[in-house]
């Protein structure tokens, strides 16, 4: 059967699209899909960033020396009795071990990072696990003692 164009169609005779009973579906751009990852993205880089800042902020405040003075070895050197019964922290070099009485501790000779000039410290017995072996680096909590003897608090290897 054959379609009448429209000059063959009487008039008042209305003509009907063949897609008059179909709906149209557009499929949804991709912008939505887009943003949510991005979203996501971000979010994901800024929990990194605050963990990340978290970790070096930890670091800084769970650092025991963090608040002591570095070890002033010229004032050390020429008047001790201003610095008896002071903490400080050191960065030191082993240079070689004294003879000693192991019962009160070992006399041990260092170098700082800051001066060539040699410091005795004496290494109390809680800290006797140390094996020191010149040429290592430690980091030492260092306190003046009466009489000018420098006693080691702490010391961890660099």
């Amino acid at each position: 059967m054959a379609i009448p164009l429209p000059s063959e169609q009487e008039e008042g005779q209305q003509v009907v699209s063949p897609f008059a009973q179909t709906t149209a579906t557009v499929a949804p751009s991709g912008r939505r899909s887009s943003a949510w990852l991005v979203w996501v993205f971000v979010v994901l880089l800024v929990v990194a960033g605050l963990g990340t800042a978290g970790y070096f902020v930890g670091q800084y405040l769970n650092d025991p020396y963090r608040t002591l003075e570095p070890f002033p070895v010229d004032k050390y050197l020429s008047d001790y009795h201003s610095l008896a019964g002071s903490k400080f922290k050191a960065d030191v070099k082993v240079s070689a071990e004294l003879p000693s009485n192991t019962n009160v501790g070992r006399l041990m000779v260092f170098t700082l990072d800051s001066d060539s000039r040699p410091v005795v410290v004496l290494i109390p017995p809680k800290l006797a696990n140390i094996f020191f072996t010149k040429g290592q680096n430690y980091r030492t909590s260092l306190e003046v003692g009466d009489g000018g003897l420098i006693y080691a608090d702490s010391c961890e290897k660099n």
